[in-house]
C-alpha cells in the first residue's frame, strides 16, 4: 500500500466508532426531540409553557456553556476517562428525568444531562480523531457531524412517536441504554489519552468564560421571548460582555495552563474557523427557527408537520455529512469548506427571494442549504481539530462547537429583531433571510482568504 493509500479501519476499530456514534446521535437527538413534546409535559407536570421551554432551553444553555471546559478536561485528565463520567451523568440523570414528578425536577434533571452532554461531545471528537488514521482526518468530521445532524433531524419525528405511542418519558429512557452500551464499548476498546495530563486546571478561566456565556446566552434567550430592551435582558448582557475582556486576561496570566491556551487559537486555520462559524452557525439556526415559524403562522401548517418540513434541509446535512470525509480526502479542506459555504449563501439567497410563494418554491434553497452545511461544518471541524496537536483535539472541537452555539444564538437574536422591525410576519422572515445570505457570503470570503489549501493528511497531528 502507498504512503498516501487510505489504512483500513480494523473490526474494533469500526464498533468502537459505531458506538460513539450511538453516543453522538443521543446528546444531538436530545436537542430536538422534546420540542413536539412541550403539549404534554405542560399538561401532565400541570405548568406553564414558560417554564416548560426551560426544560429544552436549560440543557442548551448548560451544553453550549460548559462544552470548552469539556474539551479541556478531556485532554488534561484522558478523554476515555471524561467520557465515561459524562455519559455516566448523561444516562442517570435521563433515567431520573423520565421519572421526574414536577416541572423543577425535570428542569434540573435537563441542566444535568446538559454537563454529561457538555463531557461526552468534545471528547467523541477527540477519540474519533485518535481512531481514525491521519490520512483519512475527513472522515472524523464527517461521521461526528453528520451522525449529529441525523439526531438534529430525526429527533423530533422520534419524540412524536415516543409520546404519541407511549409517553414522552421515554424519550428520556431511550438514553439510559445508549448510555450504558456506549460505555462498556468504550471502556473495553479505548485505550486512554495521556497528553496534558500534568497541566493545571484553569478554575478561574472556566468560571469567566462560563459565567460570560450563561449571561449572554440567557439574556438572548429572554430577549427572544420577550423584549431585548428589558431592563434584566440588557443587565445579563452587559454583565456577559464585560466578564468576557476578564476570560481574555485571566487565559494570558494562565499562559500553556490556561483553559484555552494560546498556541490552540495561534493557528491561521483554527482562526480562521472561528470567524466564519459564528457567521454560518447564523444562518443555520435562522433557517431552523423561521422556515417553521414560516409554515405554521401563513400556511397554517401543524407544529410537527412543520418541523417535517425542515427534513429536506435536515436528511440532506446528515448524508451530505458522510461524503464529505471521502471529499476532504481527494480534494482538501479548503475546497471543501469553500463549497459549503458558498451553497448556504446561494441556498439563504433563494429563500428569501422564493418567501411567500408557499412550501414547493422554498425546497430548493433548503436542499442547497444541507448541502451546504454537510459539507461546510464537517470540514471546518476536521480543519479546526487538525490545526492544533494532538494533546487539544478534543478541546479544539469544544471551542467550535461553542462557537456553533454562541453565534447561532446572537443571529437568532439579530433575525428575531429583524422580524419583528417588519410589518408582515413573510416579509421579516424575507429580510432575515437576505441578512443571513450576507452573512453566509462574508463567512465565504473569510475562509477563502484564511484557510489554507492543504491536504486532509497534512495535520499537525
Amino acid at each position: 500500500m502507498s504512503a498516501s493509500a487510505p489504512e483500513r479501519l480494523g473490526r474494533q476499530a469500526v464498533v468502537t466508532l459505531i458506538a460513539l456514534s450511538m453516543g453522538v446521535f443521543v446528546v444531538a437527538n436530545d436537542f430536538t426531540a422534546l420540542s413536539v413534546a412541550v403539549p404534554s409535559i405542560q399538561s401532565d407536570l400541570d405548568t406553564t409553557l414558560n417554564r416548560v421551554q426551560w426544560v429544552i432551553n436549560g440543557y442548551t444553555v448548560v451544553f453550549g456553556v460548559l462544552i470548552v471546559t469539556g474539551g479541556r478536561l478531556a485532554d488534561l485528565l484522558g478523554r476515555r476517562r471524561v467520557f465515561l463520567i459524562g455519559a455516566a451523568i448523561f444516562g442517570t440523570f435521563s433515567l431520573l428525568g423520565g421519572l421526574a414528578p414536577n416541572i423543577g425536577l425535570l428542569i434540573a434533571a435537563r441542566a444535568l444531562m446538559g454537563i454529561g452532554g457538555a463531557m461526552m461531545w468534545p471528547s467523541v471528537l477527540g477519540m474519533t480523531y485518535d481512531i481514525v488514521p491521519k490520512n483519512r482526518s475527513g472522515l472524523a468530521g464527517g461521521l461526528v457531524i453528520g451522525v449529529a445532524g441525523l439526531g438534529n433531524s430525526i429527533g423530533p419525528l422520534l419524540g412524536g412517536v415516543l409520546t404519541d405511542l407511549l409517553d414522552w418519558r421515554w424519550i428520556f429512557f431511550v438514553n439510559v441504554p445508549v448510555a450504558l452500551v456506549t460505555m462498556l464499548v468504550v471502556r473495553r476498546n479505548v485505550p486512554e489519552s495521556s497528553a496534558g495530563a500534568r497541566a493545571r486546571v484553569d478554575y478561574l478561566g472556566i468560571a469567566s468564560l462560563s459565567a460570560a456565556v450563561v449571561m449572554i446566552l440567557v439574556a438572548l434567550d429572554i430577549g427572544t421571548a420577550q423584549s431585548f430592551g428589558s431592563p434584566s435582558v440588557v443587565t445579563m448582557m452587559v454583565i456577559g460582555v464585560v466578564l468576557l475582556p476578564l476570560f481574555v486576561l485571566v487565559e494570558r496570566r494562565q499562559g500553556d495552563d490556561a483553559l484555552v491556551p494560546p498556541r490552540v487559537v495561534a493557528s491561521r486555520d483554527f482562526a480562521g474557523a472561528l470567524v466564519s462559524i459564528p457567521l454560518l452557525g447564523s444562518v443555520f439556526f435562522g433557517i431552523l427557527v423561521y422556515v417553521p415559524q414560516y409554515l405554521e403562522n401563513e400556511l397554517d401548517w401543524s407544529a410537527f408537520a412543520a418541523g417535517a418540513g425542515l427534513l429536506p434541509m435536515m436528511l440532506v446535512f446528515g448524508g451530505v455529512s458522510f461524503l464529505a470525509g471521502p471529499l476532504y480526502h481527494r480534494v482538501g479542506g479548503r475546497r471543501v469548506v469553500i463549497a459549503g459555504a458558498s451553497c448556504l449563501a446561494v441556498g439563504a439567497t433563494l429563500l428569501a427571494v422564493l418567501m411567500g410563494n408557499g412550501y414547493g418554491p422554498l425546497v430548493p434553497g433548503l436542499v442547497l442549504c444541507g448541502v451546504g452545511v454537510g459539507l461546510y461544518f464537517s470540514a471546518i471541524t476536521t480543519v479546526a481539530v487538525t490545526s492544533v496537536g494532538p494533546a487539544d483535539s478534543s478541546l479544539a472541537g469544544g471551542i467550535v462547537y461553542m462557537a456553533n452555539v454562541a453565534g447561532g444564538s446572537v443571529g437568532l437574536g439579530i433575525n428575531t429583531a429583524v422580524v419583528l422591525a417588519a410589518a408582515a410576519v413573510t416579509t421579516g422572515i424575507r429580510n432575515a433571510f437576505i441578512l443571513d445570505a450576507a452573512l453566509a457570503v462574508a463567512a465565504t470570503i473569510v475562509v477563502a482568504l484564511m484557510i489554507r489549501d492543504r491536504p486532509a493528511h497534512a495535520t499537525t497531528r
